[in-house]
């Protein structure tokens, strides 16, 4: 298809005259049958890419994402311009509405499911009966193992493309290091897969770093940088406790409309805090790790940490959400020596130890023994005092052994054992990677130099010149930012209505006041 018909389909179904930076390259070479790792920066609308090719294909498309509020806004969002052939499978449909989608799946152009329910034997059923033209993974990055989001049926994903067909398949991140790139292909069984790599350095926004000496200190510059300018800001925290905490502090301190966000929180307390944000009812989030993906939100000026993440993945997918109108932003990373525990606590928290793991297994083995009935995931967890996170990948690991098929099966103990010893070897190296990546997130906290130049050195060797201040060790001080707070609600405002012009296929929309 010609690069001038693209544009056409492209205005015909979304509304937009032009394509973003690597939406056009990819989805040509979906189109002309190609399998794609695509690498895109956060907030350059990597969904287009498979979105328009859906439209295009006379077959169906699916679309493995992370997250069901992710998948959820998305349908949410192609339904209100008009496309009504998209569905979202996902845990929260009840078995009846679950039945009717499935019988009549093949209806449907657009599928959006989460890698675990690809797993669904019923599911994965329907889909063997149509035609899938497109299989696309969002947030690839999870199929590595040595990715920042280890998700064990990630890994399960190129038995699910077989089972479909061997379709096109399009492999989408934003952070993804050349190691992570070669392993995502790996996983997938197709090395040949076409890389198209764009910068992801953020040229509009700048960066600062301060070392503060206790959280007390913390807050108060916090409370500066709110007073400074009121504009949309996100605050991340690595545990709930202290969002929800700073969330309460800042209220008192600062005269702006505030709000924490976690995963703790009831799943409609939290949809109505994203929406709130979203329309510009509130003004600052403090938040954990679990707000942020798909939070297509153009005019978030400030990304604040009040910790810092464990990897710089994590970082760079946080940051990216500010200034996706292409206006200035900034991040501002605070940090006291004490921060230091929680990273470490959290990959301890997610990691089994590997002088555990002959013990588990052991142990494990006795369990099933004994037990006259199966027992669950959660149980099983429960007895062996694990995390969700350390049991699933010890589940995962007994399932490539073959000595799991859903629930652990008996056989010799000794197989147990020599399997033990495999699972350790591969901790063994995931605990010195995921401390590497530590250490580089420390690493970049310290460096004396550009902090653009040293965040971004992993992914790509080259960064662009900053179209704003470039960072703190380079002169850059969040009080130099000047940011209109009444221009971001007039862009929001603008925003609005343009897309409800194109609801109704009005062209071009000028407002007036």
């Amino acid at each position: 298809m010609r690069n001038l018909d693209l544009k056409e389909k492209l205005y015909k179904h979304f509304g937009y005259r032009q394509f973003r930076q690597g939406q056009e390259e990819i989805i040509g070479k979906i189109l002309e049958g190609r399998d794609v790792l695509g690498i895109l920066p956060t907030g350059v609308g990597k969904s287009l890419c498979f979105q328009l090719p859906a439209l295009l294909f006379s077959g169906s498309t699916v679309v493995v994402s992370p997250l069901i509020s992710l998948m959820v806004d998305q349908v949410k969002q192609m339904k209100a311009g008009g496309l009504k052939s998209v569905i979202a499978i996902n845990s929260f449909m009840d078995y009846k509405e679950k039945r009717k989608v499935l019988e009549q799946l093949d209806q449907y152009s657009l599928i959006y499911l989460s890698p675990e329910m690809l797993q669904n034997k019923s599911v994965m059923y329907h889909l063997t009966k149509m035609h899938v033209d497109l299989f696309v993974i969002d947030e690839a990055h999870c199929i590595s193992q040595w990715g920042h989001e280890f998700r064990t049926d990630y890994l399960k994903l190129s038995h699910s493309i077989k089972q479909v067909g061997n379709p096109v398949v399009l492999a989408l991140s934003a952070t993804a290091t050349p190691e992570v790139q070669t392993d995502i292909k790996e996983q997938l069984a197709r090395p040949e897969m076409d890389a198209v790599v764009y910068p992801m350095d953020k040229v509009n926004m700048s960066f600062a770093i301060e070392e503060t000496a206790s959280h007390e200190e913390k807050l108060e510059r916090i409370t500066q940088v709110l007073s400074h300018n009121k504009s949309p800001t996100m605050i991340y925290f690595s545990s709930r406790m202290w969002a929800e905490r700073i969330s309460e502090e800042l209220k008192s301190r600062v005269d702006q409309r505030i709000a924490f966000y976690h995963g703790g929180m009831e799943q409609m307390d939290r949809l109505l805090v994203q929406q709130q944000f979203m329309n510009d009812q509130l003004d600052v989030i403090c938040c954990t790790s679990a707000f942020g993906m798909g939070v297509d939100k153009s005019n978030i000026r400030r990304v604040i940490h009040y910790h810092f993440p464990s990897e710089l993945e994590s970082f760079i997918q946080e940051i990216g959400r500010a200034g996706r109108d292409g206006k200035p932003c900034a991040s501002l990373m605070l940090y006291t020596p004490g921060d230091y525990h929680l990273p470490q606590m959290f990959i301890e928290n997610e990691l089994v130890k590997p002088e555990d793991v002959e013990g588990i297994l052991h142990s494990l083995y006795d369990i099933v023994d004994s037990q006259d009935s199966i027992l669950n995931d959660e149980e099983i967890a429960e007895e062996l005092k694990l995390s969700e996170t350390q049991w699933n990948f010890i589940k995962y690991q007994l399932e490539q052994e073959k000595l799991v098929n859903h629930h652990p099966n008996i056989t010799d103990k000794h197989e147990w054992t020599r399997t033990a010893e495999k699972i350790r070897w591969i901790l063994q190296n995931r605990w010195k990677y995921k401390n590497r990546k530590l250490q580089e997130m420390v690493s970049w906290l310290h460096h004396p130099d550009c902090k653009r130049k040293k965040l971004y050195s992993p992914f790509q060797p080259e960064t662009r010149t900053p179209e704003v201040a470039c960072c703190s060790n380079c002169g850059f001080r969040m009080e130099d930012m000047k940011l209109d707070s009444e221009a971001s609600s007039v862009r929001f405002t603008d925003d609005w209505r343009s897309r409800l012009a194109k609801i109704f296929h009005q062209g071009d929309y000028h407002a007036t006041d």
